[in-house]
């Protein structure tokens, strides 16, 4: 896979979404990663936009649910119904049998709807009625959330959050690119068809790829370092060895799309917030955005 095609991907996904460069590749980077992707800002930032377009890029069937207080686990799983003809129950797939599935304002469910996520994102698979069934593959999920602040949302778990390669804030636009969104047509990926820009077999490819990103000792110690900040600096609560592998992936992803074979410490560092703030704020009294800037300024990579 050519480097212009991994520049074609970012260059479309920046027609849908204006002005927001680094966010776009570090989504892209969290797909590459094999990770799921977790968006959290204020109503009409371009959240579901992003999703689609990522799905429509390279290719991937796509669903959106819309999370409501109402919704039942089965609205998502699916549900087994009794076949008087054939005498026995007959399972119905729920729209979580898709390749991208966005889980649309996730916290607004209720959190024993939440969880019916929890086997899906760690096993791509479900279960249901003691039979388990297989998901699409490839199978990501990007579930988007309202500040916690906003009436009627449900708090995700720590679980949940960690089971979240990375996290995103979209934020608002600069005034250049909300001109131009003032100026031009709609351009969102529901109205617009985009260009399938890979075939799954590459995606794969390029996932395979990703793996094979070499990382020196001293860059592994580096990243183990910074986990182990996380623990001492918010008082035992810092990041799981979950979250030591997927910062060790998502670096990796970074250093690919960036063109290198190997990491480097500006690898791990530019990924390092996005997937530990989500992971440690809700343990500690600081903000999680100041405690990860907080390890990265006191932690130094020795190479």
């Amino acid at each position: 896979m050519s480097k212009q095609t991994i520049s074609d991907i970012i260059t479309q996904l920046g027609r849908v979404l204006l002005g927001k460069p680094e966010q776009i590749k570090l989504a892209l980077a969290c797909i590459l990663a094999k990770g799921h992707l977790l968006i959290e800002d204020l109503p009409g930032m371009g959240k579901t936009s992003l999703s689609h377009g990522i799905a429509q890029s390279l290719g991937l069937t796509y669903q959106r649910i819309q999370f409501t207080s109402d919704m039942l686990p089965a609205d998502i799983l699916g549900v087994s119904i009794f076949d008087k003809e054939q005498a026995q129950f007959i399972f119905h797939p729920g729209p979580i049998f898709k390749q991208m599935v966005l889980a649309d304002e996730i916290n607004r469910a209720s959190p024993k709807t939440q969880s019916a996520l929890l086997e899906a994102m760690a096993e791509s698979q479900i279960t249901v009625d003691g039979i388990t069934h297989p998901l699409p593959s490839p199978f990501f999920v990007i579930a988007t959330q309202n500040p916690s602040e906003q009436s009627g949302t449900f708090p995700l778990p720590e679980s949940q959050l960690d089971r979240f390669m990375m996290r995103l804030s979209i934020g608002y636009p600069n005034a250049a690119a909300e001109l131009e969104m003032l100026k031009g047509h709609d351009q969102s990926p529901q109205v617009m068809v985009l260009p399938q820009c890979i075939s799954q077999i590459e995606l794969v490819q390029l996932q395979q790829d990703v793996g094979k990103i070499t990382a020196s000792d001293a860059l592994l110690n580096y990243v183990l370092a910074l986990v182990e900040a996380s623990r001492v600096q918010n008082e035992g609560f810092g990041l799981s060895p979950r979250a030591s592998k997927a910062l060790l992936q998502a670096s990796k992803a970074w250093a690919f799309l960036n063109g290198r074979s190997y990491l480097v410490p500006e690898d791990v560092q530019a990924v390092f917030s996005s997937v530990a703030e989500h992971r440690i704020r809700s343990s500690s009294q600081q903000q999680g955005a100041a405690l990860s800037q907080k390890i990265l300024s006191n932690v130094n990579p020795i190479l």
